[in-house]
């Protein structure tokens, strides 16, 4: 469960040049702004697109909320209206609790309690994208389409730029994308404000170790489908178990039972420099690693559980003597139409 404590939004207009930076927080009991908040706040932390990076010392100044995030916004102002290609934008500021999950049903004093003692504090910032969107204006006077640029994203939009800082631990997760500025290709958040070197993400983790264990199954004459998935089923225990994945571990436990697969893919892992550990959220992991999607050249397509490719008798590869592969789903009790 996540608690806003402070959110504020300040608003970046590049095409006139002014920034406007809010001196109040936004109102967290109007129920709609807090439920906007919430609700890109719990994407940001479950994003499997999140880069882990060592912090450089931003947040010591002693400066209240307010004042932080007026700091902090000045200098996103600053750095952004130099990109070649301008976007309008705000900034979201928040600073947020996130405890264990609690039944829907908790009361008040349940999910207040939830949150005293060791609830891990949060610091964010995203950059919100504004659209360009249409309106119609309907008076006595006027009838006419008008449009404007100041629509926020909506709280199901997937927020590309943003960083979230762990304040107990100050480990950070952040997000970007490159940027032109005078020529020269930037992370901003990386390159410019946290000036760290990001760490590969959970997806690029994710991918490359699906690719190396698909390309040692297929040399091995193993069915990759299968490899494939029983690979996601561990990173995604691995994850569920310590929010930390290894690569190499994941090659040990597919390939358990054969030594030389067990070497070819620690020499490929080696060769891509993969590092021997990655932080990955419970939610980022379940979204990327929980369902397995194969499709065939008969253009049948099969989504089942990644922990099915262990269990005997459920999902099983066969191949046939003419090089065909027979896909055979077991005991199923009931199929419903989608």
């Amino acid at each position: 469960m996540l608690r806003v404590l402070h959110a504020i939004l300040h608003a970046f207009d590049f095409e006139v040049g002014s920034a406007y930076l809010s001196q109040a927080e936004l109102p967290l009991d109007d129920r709609q702004t807090k439920s906007y908040v919430q609700r890109h706040l719990r994407r940001i932390t479950a994003s499997p697109e999140s880069r882990a990076g060592q912090l450089v010392d931003y947040l010591s100044g002693g400066d209240g909320f307010v004042e932080l995030s007026i700091s902090i916004a000045q200098w996103f102002w600053e750095e952004l209206r130099r990109a070649d290609a301008v976007e309008q934008a705000d900034l979201l500021v928040a600073e947020f609790e996130e405890t264990a999950d609690i039944k829907a049903s908790s009361g008040e004093d349940e999910v207040a309690a939830s949150f005293d003692g060791d609830a891990p504090r949060y610091f964010a910032v995203l950059v919100l994208p504004r659209k360009l969107t249409f309106s119609h204006e309907l008076d006595i006077d006027a009838n006419g389409i008008y449009r404007t640029d100041g629509t926020l994203p909506s709280p199901t939009q997937k927020i590309v730029s943003y960083l979230l800082v762990n304040e107990r631990t100050m480990a950070i997760d952040f997000s970007d994308k490159p940027r032109l500025i005078a020529g020269r290709e930037v992370n901003v958040i990386a390159d410019d404000f946290l000036k760290c070197h990001a760490r590969p993400s959970g997806r690029d983790i994710f991918a490359a170790v699906s690719s190396i264990v698909e390309e040692v199954a297929e040399q091995a004459g193993l069915n990759p489908a299968l490899e494939v998935s029983r690979a996601k089923a561990v990173l995604a225990r691995e994850a569920e178990e310590g929010e930390m994945v290894s690569p190499l571990h994941v090659g040990r436990r597919v390939f358990a039972d054969r030594e030389d697969l067990v070497e070819r893919y620690e020499r490929e892992t080696a060769q891509q420099q993969l590092p021997d550990e990655v932080p990955v959220r419970r939610g980022a992991a379940n979204r990327m690693a929980k369902t397995h999607s194969i499709r065939t050249d008969t253009g049948v397509t099969i989504t089942f559980p990644s922990e099915l490719a262990d269990r005997k008798g459920y999902i099983d590869f066969t191949r046939e003597d003419d090089g065909r592969l027979t896909i055979t789903i077991s005991n199923v009790s009931r199929i419903d139409n989608r």
